[in-house]
């Protein structure tokens, strides 16, 4: 880490350099009020048009990005971190408003992914050259989604087919005996529309544990992986305004990881074998969505879920998830400035593991969600009611209100509540979970201020969350119930999560410059400590530069200090540099060369990221063949 620290004098200089210059820039949400996203309100709405946080990051923000990974992507908008163990491919999640990852829903095109045993999504399973948009709802998601959107909602929308054939492809590779790409082809031929696309990525990485580590599980032994995905999507007009869709996922990651076998007689660490994640997603649904009348839209969709994933060495653990998903929406707009969302959803959540078995478990969602616009108000409240076949019923809200104020100012404001569903792990893993374990609420309220005037836009938002009744270990055999000598799983404590986002955008000329600032403070509410891994800063500049052919970035993205394990790891800034020529209409040739300066550093305790990487590539976007 020694590098790290002589450089922070430098990085703290180009951090105030880079809030200086956008200060008079705003908010990272480019699209404006005309963008339409779905993961704030359950159907197609004008962004402008809700109340909640939400941002969405469209597919030309996705070609341009210099982010390695979703993950990385995902952490560089305001009010989000990342935990992952170590570079790409190795687990990933992310912190959204400082809620932990099993207090984060990810969805991938409406539908609910992840372990149902950890009760998270390991973001590494998904590849960018997949993905066609991300939509992320920042606050309380309970109301509309059920449970387990404590932190925040995020929707992965993959690519669907519309209009003329559209053909794109690229190819990268990199040091570290890296390559990546994505053939994806799209369109509609009368009544049907299609798309198919198929990605692959492989490196050889590097070792993803730092030597001497606390628990003796280094190995010398470079961590690499490999990554393929596919998406098949396929739908039918058969009468104005009714469509019947089909789709379906596949994703695919081989991942090297270090860790120990404790074999007799010593039961002495042993990081010597080939230690191994195989984790595969499939996701498959048959949707219709029917528009009756410029007032009426409904929407019927069955899914089916798995991820199967079986990690270790010579000793293999299987732990598999598979859900069935149904929901029945309709969509009331009696005027264009008022919308009533009804909906039910049904899910049921069964998994299979060496380790255990657990019953099957069910839950019905009912779901009113109402957004409204009375200039210059915008009102928007959701309800939501739960009930699970293991843990009950549970009742969610949320309500908000924003007023557009004169020369493009607005303010707003909103109150809400969520839960966190205990996972199987905490009700049935042997020796830990208890079957009567609670889940964990919260109570949030926020605030934001936004300006918005030509080629600026700026918002900030101050929130606080308060989460009761968090699950952890709980140490005191005493306090468990009779059979847990060792401790058992237990709703421990009170969390405080409080914050500022501050995010902006300045057009100057044939530059775009954004920037997203977050300030956190998570601490437990017993002991005064701060949470794990959360860093109490975090900063993310971006520069873009586009004339004729050519096309030339940077990005800087600051990461605070972190407390994790009774140490504080130090704080770290990574630069990425991209640039890009379009040498004809279709043809693009790319460079890219990530963490620039070289740094070292540890994303969690004992891990380390990847050095300077350069990329080449060569990319290919026609349409209308």
């Amino acid at each position: 880490m020694s590098r790290s620290v002589r450089r922070r004098p430098v990085r703290l200089a180009w951090v105030g350099w880079c809030v200086w210059s956008a200060l008079p820039a705003a908010w990272a949400q480019a699209e404006g009020a005309a963008a339409v996203q779905v993961v704030g309100t359950r159907a197609p709405s004008a962004l402008g048009s809700v109340v909640a946080d939400v941002v969405v990051l469209d597919r030309e923000q996705l070609r341009a990005t210099t982010a390695d990974s979703v993950e990385d992507l995902i952490r560089r908008v305001g009010g989000i971190q990342l935990s992952r163990n170590g570079g790409p491919g190795q687990n990933a999640s992310v912190f959204v408003r400082g809620s932990g990852a099993s207090s984060t829903l990810v969805l991938v095109d409406g539908v609910r992914v992840g372990s149902a045993t950890l009760g998270q999504t390991d973001l590494a399973a998904l590849s960018l050259g997949l993905v066609d948009r991300i939509e992320i709802m920042r606050g309380p998601g309970s109301s509309l989604y059920g449970a387990d959107a404590v932190g925040g909602v995020i929707n992965i929308v993959t690519r669907r087919g519309a209009g003329a054939p559209w053909l794109q492809a690229n190819l990268l590779v990199g040091t570290e005996r890296s390559a990546e790409g994505y053939a994806a082809v799209s369109g509609a031929m009368g009544e049907f529309d299609y798309a198919f696309s198929l990605s692959g990525e492989t490196s050889a990485g590097v070792s993803a544990v730092v030597p001497g580590d606390a628990f003796g599980l280094y190995n010398p032994d470079a961590d690499g992986y490999d990554r393929v995905g596919l998406n098949l999507a396929g739908g039918w007009t058969f009468a104005p305004g009714q469509r019947v869709g089909l789709s379906y996922l596949a994703t695919r990651l081989d991942a090297q990881f270090d860790s120990a076998e404790y074999l007799p007689p010593t039961f002495a660490p042993d990081p010597s074998p080939d230690f191994r994640n195989k984790l595969t997603t499939q996701l498959g649904a048959l949707d219709w969505r029917g528009v009756f009348s410029p007032q009426w839209t409904a929407t019927l969709r069955g899914s089916w879920q798995s991820d199967a994933l079986d990690s270790g060495a010579n000793l293999i653990s299987r732990y598999d998830t598979t859900r069935g998903q149904l929901t029945a929406q309709a969509t009331w707009a009696p005027t264009p400035e008022q919308q009533l969302v009804g909906a039910v959803d049904w899910l049921h959540e069964a998994i299979g593991s060496t380790d255990y078995t657990a019953p099957d478990r069910d839950n019905t969602g009912l779901v009113l969600g109402y957004t409204g616009r009375f200039e210059p108000f915008r009102l928007q409240a959701d309800l939501r009611w739960d009930h699970n076949s293991v843990y009950g019923d549970n009742t969610t809200g949320k309500l908000g209100a924003a007023v557009d104020l004169p020369a493009g100012f607005s303010l707003r404001a909103l109150i809400g509540n969520a839960f966190r569903a205990p996972t199987f792990n905490d009700l049935y893993f042997p020796g830990y979970g208890v079957p009567t374990i609670r889940p964990e609420t919260s109570r949030s309220i926020e605030a934001g201020a936004g300006y918005r005037a030509g080629a600026t836009t700026v918002n900030a938002t101050w929130y606080r969350n308060d989460v009761s009744d968090l699950i952890g270990f709980q140490g005191d055999p005493a306090r468990c119930p009779p059979g847990y000598p060792f401790g058992c799983a237990d709703n421990t404590s009170e969390a405080r999560l409080q914050g500022v986002t501050v995010q902006a955008l300045q057009r100057l000329g044939t530059f775009d410059l954004t920037l997203a600032l977050d300030w956190l403070k998570a601490t437990d509410q017993a002991t005064g400590q701060r949470l794990p891994r959360r860093a109490s800063n975090q900063q993310s500049f971006a520069v873009d530069w586009n004339e004729g052919p050519w096309q030339l970035g940077g990005t800087v993205v600051a990461v605070g200090s972190r407390p994790e394990a009774g140490v504080t790891l130090s704080a770290y800034w990574l630069l990425n540099l991209n640039a890009r020529w379009r040498f004809e209409r279709d043809w693009q040739l790319e460079a890219r060369l990530d963490n620039t300066t070289d740094q070292v550093y540890q994303p969690v305790k004992d891990y380390q990221g990847v050095g300077r990487q350069i990329w080449l590539g060569l990319r290919y976007d026609g349409r209308g063949l």
